[in-house]
């Protein structure tokens, strides 16, 4: 059974379309209207060997704001989705990456219980016209809407575009090992019988 998931919200604010599929090569056909996201989905999506196609239409006009968010939230569901019953994953993931001056680390849980912790400052407010706190908008909407627990911790860093990078491989890389299917696990990987 494919691991994928089709997604499609439209508010006053956003018109999102999102195909994303776990069990990919790290292709991606991304048009966001925010270049910097796009730049760090196209990231997410290589290392963590998912396939991903977004088509976003936003308030850009005004700020990245919604659009991000909205991605976000769009991008948790279609994890959600795409795991199913959760049969058979490792359930836990975990990835440090370094990008030159910065390193990054990112732990996931798929615990059906989301959760937010995020630890790091970045030195500017801004990449290019991107809002940098947007960052945080983005993955607390994953984290709620795919239902994880998810632990980013930017170790340091002199760059914010190198921070933010390593954070997104990270990403990629810890849902990777998290979602992978493992022989040996039967059913869910939960004492409780379900996640």
């Amino acid at each position: 059974m494919a691991r994928e998931a089709t997604i499609a919200r439209t508010t006053k604010e956003t018109s999102i379309q999102l195909a994303f599929s776990l069990d990919g090569e790290g292709k991606t056909e991304l048009e966001t209207g925010v270049p910097f996201l796009t730049h760090m989905l196209d990231l997410f999506a290589k290392h963590g060997q998912f396939d991903l196609f977004v088509d976003a239409k936003g308030d850009t006009h005004i700020d990245d704001h919604h659009t991000t968010e909205d991605i976000g939230i769009c991008l948790g569901q279609a994890i959600k989705e795409a795991l199913g019953d959760k049969k058979g994953i490792k359930r836990y993931g975990h990835a440090f990456v370094p990008m030159d001056d910065a390193l990054a680390q990112v732990v996931i849980d798929l615990s059906n219980r989301p959760h937010l912790e995020f630890r790091g400052e970045f030195p500017a407010a801004k990449v290019g016209t991107f809002d940098v706190e947007l960052i945080h908008e983005f993955l607390w909407k994953l984290a709620l809407e795919a239902r994880m627990n998810l632990h980013v911790i930017v170790h340091y860093g002199r760059n914010t575009h190198h921070m933010i990078e390593a954070v997104f491989k990270a990403l990629g890389r810890a849902l990777d090992e998290a979602t992978m299917v493992d022989p040996r696990v039967k059913g869910v990987p939960s004492t409780k019988g379900m996640l």
